[in-house]
């Protein structure tokens, strides 16, 4: 309040105390050390920074790996800049991993970005670490770019915590991640979030967003700031409001004869549909027939299908009415 200077253009170098605190929450958080001007880059909100680097890499005649279903931005994105979408079905026989066995045939040398998001929404799926380490690998031996959506890295449960890609050898050869504030600290309508990677990649995607935008308004710059600063002494109990969440809609949804598992990240439960229709049709019974609004796995994607997605967003007391309303559904 009353800084004037947060009136003026932010262009894309931001405040300089928002990237040496992001610099500094890498650090804390994952033991990476990254550089506050070449490797970090302030975004309006990540979904923009992953909506942009298409434009960054793609040619005439690029592909991108895409996870389906999957945050509509890749295929968006990638569609939009003149890119060939390769659709990987996110299957639970593979434990919602995307296959490298699977990308494979002539688009396989046309490759020039992956995009991963693990923890994944909307599937709730996390990677192990050596699947990570094969995926790099992999970009690595096909001059690939990893583009790593890092949305729900603090949106975890029973112990687990989530790596940053960077974390991994070889990563920062092929590798770009991006974070949020939405996620992490509620601040979805605030759009910020950050980028964070290889240089070369950093570089170009400033560049891009140059010409695109003028950076974040710079009061909500340093809203990011404090967010972070405040981060190990208010996310946990943001964390364990989701849990607690988590918990009581899972053992609910069971008892209403659903059969699901219980997720150890993200913000969301991922639940087959339990008879033999769409999961639009589904979605369509459950809104029109008991007032409950879920959102069907196609509407993400072709390989979406047989699942909904429940956000874990609504009171304890809300969730439990759900899934008993969901019920009369079997």
């Amino acid at each position: 309040v009353g800084e004037t200077a947060y009136s003026r253009y932010p262009f894309q170098a931001g405040l300089a105390s928002l990237r040496e605190a992001i610099a500094g929450w890498m650090q804390d958080r994952f033991g990476v050390t990254v550089d506050p001007w070449k490797e970090v880059l302030p975004l309006i909100g990540s979904k923009e920074g992953i909506a942009h680097l298409p434009f960054a890499l793609l040619d005439d005649g690029d592909a991108a790996v895409i996870p389906d279903p999957g945050y509509q931005a890749y295929l968006g994105s990638v569609t939009l800049a003149g890119g060939e979408p390769l659709l990987i079905p996110l299957r639970p026989e593979n434990n919602f991993l995307i296959p490298l066995t699977d990308i494979s045939g002539a688009i396989a040398d046309r490759i020039r970005i992956l995009y991963l998001n693990y923890p994944n929404n909307p599937t709730t799926a996390i990677a192990p670490d050596n699947y990570f380490e094969q995926v790099i690998s992999y970009c690595n031996h096909h001059g690939v770019i990893l583009a790593h959506d890092h949305a729900y890295s603090e949106i975890a449960f029973d112990g687990y915590r989530p790596k940053s890609v960077l974390e991994f050898e070889g990563a920062r050869d092929v590798a770009i991640e991006y974070h949020s504030f939405s996620k992490t600290y509620n601040m979805t309508g605030w759009r910020l979030g950050w980028a964070v990677g290889n240089p070369d990649l950093i570089s170009i995607l400033s560049k891009v967003k140059s010409f695109l935008d003028t950076g974040q308004f710079l009061a909500v710059q340093a809203a990011g700031v404090a967010a972070l600063a405040c981060w190990k002494q208010w996310v946990p109990g943001n964390v364990a409001t989701f849990q607690e969440r988590r918990d009581v809609a899972v053992r609910e949804l069971r008892k209403a004869g659903f059969d699901i598992s219980l997720p150890h990240a993200t913000m969301y439960l991922w639940v087959p549909v339990p008879t033999q229709e769409s999961a639009e049709n589904f979605a369509a019974r459950a809104l029109e027939t008991e007032g409950v609004i879920v959102l069907p796995g196609s509407a993400l994607g072709r390989g979406g299908e047989g699942f909904f997605r429940i956000a874990l967003t609504k009171t304890e007391a809300r969730l439990t009415e759900a899934a008993e309303r969901l019920s009369h559904l079997l």
